[in-house]
């Protein structure tokens, strides 16, 4: 007995591993994307610094810019550099 596939759909999830589910700025869950965005995903990945801290990089990218002087994280104050 053959069997002949006249369609096929793929269906998969996907969830963004991190420390937390929630982003620290926006509040909004890691699983759906920032204000600035309409889909989540590869235009609203997450970005670690170096004190481990996960945002979208959208959000993590307007508070480094709104700082005078100092670039800190937004939950710890530590100098924020991304994770490499």
């Amino acid at each position: 007995m053959k069997v002949k596939v006249k369609s096929w759909t793929g269906v998969a999830t996907w969830r963004w591993v991190a420390n937390d589910d929630t982003c620290g700025i926006c509040r909004i869950a890691f699983e759906g994307c920032c204000s600035d965005c309409k889909l989540p995903g590869d235009d609203c990945p997450l970005v670690w610094g170096q004190c481990s801290h996960c945002f979208h990089i959208h959000c993590i990218m307007k508070w480094l810019n709104s700082q005078q002087v100092h670039h800190q994280c937004p939950m710890c104050r530590q100098e924020w550099k991304f994770k490499e």
